[in-house]
């Protein structure tokens, strides 16, 4: 079907869109490059006269999403001569609901990507509730809830099945609609095996630590939002377990261990990088914890074995060194009351969120060639995965500001934003989604314009993903496990999609 259709037919765009919505592009990653490549190359050989608001952004959203950078230039046509954008297109409904998906793929100084999404968004909210055709009164709810480019592929996937599921489908796209119904509920059974796995070994863990959140399910929700793919189904366990590892270790720092046993728990993994041979050092209270850490660092070093990859165990060990630093850091500054200032917090904090070690652990043990040079760039902490990580942390921290503050707990962006400068919490809020909006064009930029031409794609999308996940705990869902989440949690790992 893909082959078949010419490349530089508004077709031939429309399917590869909704390939890549149905969450079914990883069957065909080879057959979309290639498209997509011949796309670019044909865009950048003509002048590209075409005057659909539709046509143009999805083509620019599409080859932004493959890391061909197109310039936004091509949207002046649809501007007057004050360089706003005419009011005409504001009956377009299609045209607009393209334009606000492909503006969120806007870098920096790109004031007419700014434009677009004010013009877009302001505009579809007015009009939204009055549309009289529902299926694309749908379509524009489910864009203003959550656009295509910060949402999760897999929950993008959900979204959009049921969404087509009211579409009068072409019928040429019956059979892909249906093949992506079938591929959904499959991957979603290899979802609930790897869980039915993870939950056993958790059962026996988890009484070892009464005092730590039992978040197995939100953790595995997170690796899923990583990487899918069934192909992953190993890597992916092993990370869960990574990360539901990690929330005990968090846990033990905020509000388990006291300052002077976590001095001693700090120097045994900075030192030794979880070894055995550091047991006889560690307190106590915290030898459950210690050996817990021991543990899943032999199985991530058993598995690299197995894979022929043990070279990567460096990355991983250095990536939680960092986190552990990081955490006695946070102790340190409510040992003593300290508030830092915001970019002395924003430096900590982009580690002490786990994303870089997650993205580092994640990248190395896939089943995939990954050349020293990727890792070298991950552990440097490029632009991309700095800014993924200021989202994890800016995100997380306007949502448990009021939880925190109630109890004894290392001062947040937010207190050190109104300590600093002397703001309010609104003042702080508004910083907060400033620099959240500024830290998604730098990934943008990174990802479109990267010079590490060794760095494939699927680690750069991996960082991506990172950062996407912090939309979807919202209003405290991690810390209690309440609200919306459930819900994403049934759609995603308990019912099927109906064939």
């Amino acid at each position: 079907m893909l082959v078949e259709t010419p490349d530089n037919s508004i077709q031939k765009l429309e399917l590869i869109d909704t390939i890549q919505r149905l969450g079914v592009s990883y069957h065909f990653k080879n057959e979309i490059q290639t498209s997509i490549k011949n796309i670019f190359d044909a865009s950048q050989q003509s002048e590209n006269e075409d005057d659909n608001l539709y046509v143009v952004a999805l083509r620019f959203r599409l080859l932004r999403q493959q890391r061909h950078f197109m310039s936004s230039d091509v949207f002046k046509k649809f501007t007057n001569k004050d360089g706003k954008f005419m009011e005409t297109l504001t009956k377009d409904v299609q045209g607009l609901l393209s334009l606000y998906e492909a503006a969120h793929l806007r870098v920096h100084e790109e004031d007419i990507l700014e434009q677009a999404l004010s013009f877009t968004l302001t505009n579809l909210e007015s009009m939204g509730p009055k549309l009289s055709n529902s299926s694309l009164k749908t379509q524009v709810s489910a864009a203003l809830s959550q656009p295509i480019h910060t949402n999760l592929p897999r929950m993008t996937a959900r979204k959009y099945i049921s969404i087509y599921e009211n579409i009068e489908p072409q019928n040429n796209l019956d059979l892909l609609f249906k093949f992506a119904k079938l591929d959904f509920n499959i991957v979603q059974k290899v979802h609930q095996r790897e869980l039915g796995e993870l939950t056993r070994w958790w059962k026996d863990l988890i009484e070892q630590f009464p005092y730590a959140r039992d978040r197995l399910v939100e953790c595995h929700f997170y690796t899923v939002g990583i990487y899918f793919e069934p192909q992953y189904s190993r890597a992916r366990e092993l990370m869960t377990k990574v990360l539901t590892i990690y929330t005990i270790i968090d846990d033990t720092y905020d509000a388990f261990a006291t300052y002077d046993e976590l001095v001693p728990f700090t120097d045994a993994i900075d030192r030794y990088g979880c070894d055995i041979s550091a047991m006889g050092s560690i307190p106590p209270s915290l030898k459950p914890t210690y050996q817990a850490l021991v543990d899943l660092d032999t199985q991530i070093e058993e598995k690299l074995i197995r894979e022929g990859t043990l070279d990567r165990l460096y990355y991983a060990k250095l990536e939680m060194k960092k986190v552990a630093r990081a955490y006695f850091k946070e102790a340190e500054w409510l040992n003593v009351g300290y508030i830092p200032k915001c970019d002395e917090y924003m430096k900590n904090a982009n580690i002490s969120t786990t994303c870089m070690m997650s993205a580092t652990i994640s990248l190395a043990i896939m089943e995939e060639h990954i050349t020293k040079e990727t890792f070298e760039w991950m552990i440097n902490e490029p632009l991309i995965l700095q800014a993924s990580s200021a989202i994890n942390r800016l995100k997380g921290d306007c949502i448990g500001h009021n939880l925190e503050r109630h109890r004894k707990h290392i001062a947040s962006f937010i207190e050190c934003y109104m300590k600093e400068f002397g703001g309010s919490k609104q003042d702080a809020y508004a910083e907060a989604q400033k620099k959240i909006t500024n830290a998604w064009k730098d990934m943008n930029k990174d990802f479109l314009c990267s010079t590490h031409d060794e760095v494939p794609t699927f680690a750069l999308e991996l960082v991506i993903n990172i950062a996407r996940v912090a939309y979807i705990f919202e209003e405290n869902d991690f810390a209690s496990a309440q609200g919306e989440f459930k819900d994403k949690i049934n759609l995603l790992f308990v019912e099927p999609v109906n064939v």
